[in-house]
């Protein structure tokens, strides 16, 4: 049996996710009651959300916005609950006809500027690894094989980029920081049912319309990039957003011309 992504909410995100290497180095998997928060301790606590909204939440490890927006996770409606799911960024790419932003000169530079900036102006420690892009796979995989463990998650991103780690050659210690053994979290990532599942989740979410990382999906909407929270906030509270004004005409442009590929 394949495992089953784990889900979040983040009205206990704020407290416990994201969670840093420091704060938890256990390799055991966390409980339901880690991966969730019961409603009726939210009625107990007074709060007047009732409604559950389920959300998915598509993430590589190799963007640099993904770990910002993990870090944010808590600034989201506490009415979600989130579902993390791991892809693979060049899957996305590759259907797309698309380039990553680090896969053109100028636009890599302007990327990793305006992630320290970024990271700078919300208090988010952040430091880049010393190469990148940096191949994913093995992690991606990994993460599939911890039923994507919201802590592992956590530790992994830190990994990457609060300490500046290169995963793939620092393979050995990217499985110590997890308190795993190295040849036993690379036998893992072998397991084909797990490789099988990470392509399962990138052809679902190419099917979905997704076509970067970070995305969250509500309602069958998809909410792109680490700035787009407070507009998937506004959207929970409006579900009527994208069929009123300008929103709705938004998906009646037509197309005025067609650039020329060769």
């Amino acid at each position: 049996m394949l495992p089953r992504p784990a889900k979040v909410n983040p009205k206990n995100a704020k407290d416990r996710l994201p969670i840093s290497a420091e704060q938890n180095h256990s390799s055991r998997r966390p409980s339901a009651r880690e991966h969730n928060f019961d409603a009726s301790e939210r009625n107990k606590a007074g709060d007047p959300m009732t409604e559950r909204i389920s959300a998915q939440w598509y993430f590589d490890v190799i963007s640099p916005y993904a770990y910002l927006f993990w870090k944010r996770l808590g600034e989201l409606n506490p009415a979600l609950e989130i579902e993390l799911v791991p892809v693979l960024f060049a899957g996305l790419l590759k259907h797309w006809e698309n380039k990553g932003p680090a896969e053109l000169a100028p636009k890599r530079l302007h990327t990793y500027r305006s992630c320290v900036w970024f990271a700078a102006q919300k208090a988010i420690p952040f430091r880049l690894p010393p190469r990148h892009p940096f191949n994913p796979l093995k992690v991606q995989r990994l993460l599939v094989a911890l039923d994507v463990s919201p802590i592992k998650v956590g530790q992994v991103f830190d990994f990457i980029w609060r300490e500046g780690r290169d995963p793939c050659e620092e393979w050995s210690k990217l499985c110590e920081y997890l308190d795993l053994d190295p040849a036993d979290a690379l036998r893992m990532s072998a397991d084909p049912a797990i490789k099988a599942n990470l392509a399962n989740n990138t052809a679902k979410a190419i099917a979905m319309g997704i076509f970067g990382v970070p995305t969250l999906r509500l309602r069958n909407e998809n909410f792109w990039g680490n700035d787009s929270i407070d507009w998937a906030n506004a959207f929970v509270d409006n579900p009527r957003m994208f069929h009123e004004g300008e929103m709705k005409r938004a998906s009646e442009i037509g197309i005025g011309a067609n650039r020329k590929t060769s």
